[in-house]
């Protein structure tokens, strides 16, 4: 910790800034030793991350966090093993990451004992909002009053300080001017005017945040998703994205809880190309354990918009597996849209115009981000997962949009790493333009709150949209966790076959459990040639499909055909007599 606070601050700061954090640290120890536990204690095989925001769920008169605990346990059971709760403290806006408080639960989604309970129930994954808050949290309010210890608090510009370097997320003001008791200040906002930026430069800001970080821990939180995290660190005349002083506050944070709470895992947000993604496992050990995997939404959606899955599986070929303790968080969809700029490189232009298009055609909205000449260029799709890939008002039968919808997911469920899927996609919700017409926000078309009643009783339905998804989802998940191949770090390879098909083996060695996974992204019937020998399973009387139980006899080791049906997902094993 020391050689990280000097790396970040220098020789003379680090020694005092060292001694408050020891004192940090002790002084969360025993609450940390007592917080609540979930039975989920690893990431295995059966390992999959719900996300949800804490009135996802909701009923009169009962805490929407006591509401979800027990929806979750009333519906999908083992299916899940954890649950990220999207921030549930006091916010001002951006549907909760514009946080007032970071140590309170917001009293209209419940309290820190409905917390507790869903931490005893699943692995709970909780936000630290590390970049910005509130405009009108006590700190800012403390700022604005001139208040000696929060002047640095925040990051403040001269005026005509040349930015044009940095790196920006959204087309709003990088700069917002502000009245304080000491005269006007242009005050960092990289992403609204309600959101300020913390100022890491100075050492207390790393200090309240680290106090921060270990309450959530003391509170049961197992995987801590580190928001916005790219753009931490500012300093004029650079992209303020990625630099240095960033990594060695991830590390910092990572040598914390290897200190006290080495079970505890760190996710890296950062919605960017491949290369800078990634560089936050550090070295494999000393930063966050979990990265987004954020190229496979529009990649998975582009293989079945193009008709088309060698994009997707060259790029899985190319990459290398995480090294040492490193696994990717693999998801389709979130509470945010389908970002485009991880598919730089990869998609072409007019592959991606194309995915533009389809959303805008299927009820769909467009953000854009202000590019280096000034331009406004697509940032993100907004549209609920389900209906980015069907057409809400196309001819399709309901039964080819559950299993084109299922099949994209089955891509993601069956690659190395930890899925996460979105409250939304796991039941089936189509897009919410309403929300967007109610907020002004694009991104509401995806984050609709539901009513418990409604839910369950669409549930009841077995012909029901949401019902035929969800037991897809569960189906999916258990046939995923009840085999060793499917362990986030069982060895992965993309097979290359026709381009209608996107396929993977998975094996572990030390089971000798081997899965070959085949996915028709079209709605033709595709005639696959299997080589068992090839695929590892030498010796093989015969193959079973895990996913609906056919068998497929293998003579002689021979050429084995098969045919997918459209949008058919095949996951192969070895019979077992």
């Amino acid at each position: 910790m020391f050689s990280r606070l000097t790396a970040i601050y220098g020789s003379e700061i680090a020694p005092t800034t060292l001694a408050r954090l020891r004192e940090i640290v002790e002084a969360a120890r025993s609450a940390i030793d007592e917080r609540p536990r979930s039975a989920c204690e690893r990431l295995d095989e059966g390992s999959a991350v719900l996300i949800a925001y804490g009135n996802q769920v909701c009923e009169q008169d009962v805490a929407p966090l006591k509401t979800l605990t027990e929806f979750l346990d009333e519906t999908i059971g083992g299916a899940i093993s954890h649950v990220h709760v999207l921030p549930f403290f006091p916010y001002s806006s951006d549907d909760g990451f514009s946080i007032i408080d970071y140590e309170a639960v917001d009293s209209k989604l419940g309290s820190w004992s409905d917390i507790h309970r869903l931490a005893g129930h699943f692995g709970l994954m909780a936000d630290l909002v590390l970049n910005h808050i509130s405009a009108k949290s006590l700190w800012f309010r403390a700022f604005l009053e001139g208040k000696a210890s929060y002047r640095d608090f925040f990051i403040t510009m001269p005026e005509g300080t040349d930015l044009s370097s940095v790196v920006r997320p959204r087309t709003s003001p990088l700069l917002t001017r502000f009245q304080t008791d000491d005269g006007d200040k242009l005050v960092w906002t990289t992403f609204s005017e309600d959101q300020i930026d913390l100022n890491y430069a100075n050492p207390e800001v790393l200090l309240r945040m680290i106090e921060v970080l270990l309450g959530y821990v003391a509170h049961g939180v197992k995987i801590v998703r580190l928001d916005a995290v790219a753009f931490l660190w500012k300093e004029a005349g650079t992209s303020c994205s990625h630099l240095t002083q960033t990594h060695r506050i991830i590390q910092l944070l990572r040598a914390v809880l290897d200190t006290v709470a080495p079970d505890v895992l760190l996710v890296s947000e950062t919605n960017v190309p491949h290369a800078e993604n990634i560089t936050y496992f550090g070295d494999g050990e000393n930063e966050a354990q979990l990265v987004y995997q954020f190229p496979l939404p529009p990649l998975v959606l582009s293989a079945f918009q193009q008709r088309d899955a060698n994009p997707l599986s060259q790029w899985l070929g190319s990459i290398d597996a995480p090294t040492g303790k490193g696994n990717f968080f693999n998801f389709l969809a979130s509470h945010d849209g389908i970002g485009l700029r991880p598919a730089e490189g990869i998609l072409s232009q007019p592959q991606v115009q194309a995915l533009v298009q389809q959303t805008l055609a299927h009820g769909g909205r467009v953000s854009y981000r202000t590019n280096d000449d000034g331009s406004a260029v697509p940032y993100e799709l907004n549209i609920s997962y389900f209906d980015a890939l069907s057409d809400p008002a196309g001819g399709d039968t309901l039964d080819q949009q559950v299993r084109r919808f299922l099949t994209a997911h089955a891509m993601m469920l069956c690659l190395a790493g930890v899925p996460g899927i979105y409250f939304h996609s796991f039941f089936g919700s189509r897009s919410w333009s309403a929300g967007v017409e109610l907020s002004g926000e694009n991104r509401a078309i995806n984050r609709e709150k539901l009513e418990r009643s409604d839910l369950l009783r669409t549930l009841a339905d077995p012909q029901a949209l949401r019902r035929l998804v969800f037991d897809g989802f569960c189906h999916l998940l258990r046939v995923r966790g009840s085999n060793k191949a499917f362990h986030p770090r069982s060895r992965q390879e993309i097979i290359t076959m026709d381009s209608r098909v996107f396929a993977v083996r998975r094996w572990d060695p030390t089971e000798s459990e081997s899965v070959c996974c085949f996915h028709n992204v079209t709605a033709e019937t595709v005639m696959i040639n299997i080589e068992p020998k090839e695929l590892g399973f030498a010796g093989a009387s015969s193959l079973v499909d895990l996913l609906d139980g056919t068998t497929y006899a293998t003579a002689n080791e021979e050429c084995l055909s098969i045919q997918l049906a459209p949008f058919q997902a095949l996951w192969l094993t070895q019979e077992v007599a």
